[in-house]
């Protein structure tokens, strides 16, 4: 495969799932202290899991771009075998040693059955009910995700087709994620579905991950479109080159990220309103959590796309930094460890104050970061490093799916008619998030969002 089929890194996106795991890591602070449900801006802290939606729009959009970038520029897909292993080797070791721990050390996990390991390990324990556990219910999430990375090089296909039209393209993934997602509510609301154990599960987040893929479908299209020498290697007409541009307007968009960053916190505002459910682990309405899926995937896109399609500037350097760009190495360590962390801050946590959130949030926050330090330089690098190194035979030939997530010094420059310097793209690390239950459970266990309620879709 050519080197055209590796889009260039975006390594500002980094900070983004840095900031996503932040905002989840107070959500859950806030739960666990009680804030949430005893002050007034309790239910701006309890949306911060909005938080998740980023996540799995930043999925859509980094998985999803190599595919739509290949197809662009006349290469092969990528490998489906080599995306996939890659993809086992970035989410499987750091996930199953916290599962490990968690299970092994925590008091109220004590004599959980050989079955509840095995339903961790393969990623189905939230399918059914009955099955969370203390520092553990955080990993919902991640069954959405092991879906979607399941899922993706079909929907790839489907969506792309045998020739590359972003506007097709995009109609097939906003009618895909809106039919899937929009059917998925519908049958909730006729009472077909439990609303305590299937908002958890990927159909109700397809609509996020579409958002990503049109996202980056937009991308690849009007980098296409500002590549004349590409488009001309390619050999594409005049049509294809002219529908690659109209996705320009983005970049303009994009060079406001005030703006849109002010129209997400406005809608952010919207979201912490009753509108969208109570803020605890009581079931929303369909309505409620219709509501937040709209509001939460407007929020995501707003916070998403001046990072993505902006070039140097201000926004760039300052998401590019050494600082952000570690923060992004480690935030899927972040996600899976701080609930763990909280369960050993318990005893010590004070009164449900602003105070209290403060001081338990920074104690979470460095000891989660600990943690996440350790396992990525101790674990989760290295066996990157040598999974690379020993992939199966039927993958070391293939083309890379230019799913890597470790650190480049590339920034593309998608507004400039130079051609952005070829190198890795990144990955979301899968650190789709959690919630958490508005007061301690019994033993120490520091509860998220389960599929007992799903009082956010998105923690």
């Amino acid at each position: 495969m050519s080197s055209a089929s590796a889009p260039p890194r975006l390594p500002a996106l980094d900070a983004l799932r840095a900031g996503g795991a932040a905002a989840v890591v107070a959500v859950h602070v806030g739960f666990a202290t009680g804030f949430t449900g005893s002050s007034s801006w309790g239910a701006m802290v309890a949306r911060l899991d909005v938080g998740v939606a980023i996540f799995f729009v930043l999925s859509g959009f980094l998985l999803f771009r190599p595919f739509a970038y290949a197809m662009a520029h006349g290469a092969r897909r990528p490998s489906a075998g080599r995306y996939l292993w890659r993809r086992a080797l970035r989410i499987l070791p750091a996930y199953w040693l916290t599962v490990a721990v968690c299970l092994l050390v925590l008091p109220g996990n004590a004599g959980v059955p050989w079955s509840e390991w095995v339903r961790y390990a393969t990623f189905t324990q939230f399918y059914g009910r009955g099955h969370l556990h203390d520092a553990l219910g955080h990993t919902w999430s991640l069954t959405v995700e092991a879906a979607f990375y399941l899922l993706l090089p079909v929907l790839a296909v489907l969506a792309v087709g045998r020739s590359w039209r972003p506007r097709r393209t995009i109609a097939v993934l906003c009618a895909g994620g809106a039919l899937i997602t929009g059917g998925w509510l519908a049958a909730m609301a006729a009472g077909g579905l439990d609303m305590g154990l299937h908002t958890t599960w990927f159909p109700a987040f397809a609509a996020w991950f579409g958002g990503g893929m049109v996202l980056a479908t937009m991308h690849v299209a009007a980098e296409a479109g500002r590549s004349s020498r590409l488009t001309a290697e390619a050999g594409r007409s005049s049509r294809q080159t002219a529908e690659a541009g109209r996705p320009f307007w983005l970049i303009e968009v994009a060079r406001a990220p005030l703006t849109c960053w002010a129209l997400a916190a406005g809608l952010f505002v919207i979201a912490a309103t009753p509108l969208t459910g109570p803020r605890g682990l009581d079931e929303p309405t369909p309505g409620q959590f219709a509501t937040r899926m709209v509001l939460f995937l407007a929020i995501s896109v707003m916070v998403v796309l001046p990072v993505a399609f902006a070039g140097p500037g201000p926004v760039g350097a300052a998401l590019t930094t050494p600082l952000a760009r570690w923060l992004g190495l480690v935030s899927y360590g972040l996600f899976l460890w701080h609930p763990f962390v909280l369960v050993l801050l318990r005893p010590v946590m004070g009164a449900p104050t602003f105070a209290g959130l403060i001081r338990t949030y920074v104690l979470t926050m460095a000891g989660a970061l600990a943690l996440a330090t350790l396992s990525w330089y101790g674990l989760e690098q290295p066996v990157q490093m040598l999974g690379r190194r020993r992939a199966p035979a039927q993958f070391s030939a293939a083309a890379e799916d230019s799913t890597d997530a470790g650190p480049v010094e590339v920034l593309p420059v998608i507004s400039s008619g130079a051609t952005p310097a070829e190198a890795p793209s990144d990955v979301s690390d899968g650190a789709a998030v959690e919630s958490a239950e508005a007061r301690p459970r019994p033993g120490g266990s520091v509860p998220s969002q389960s599929a007992a309620n799903a009082a956010s879709p998105a923690s």
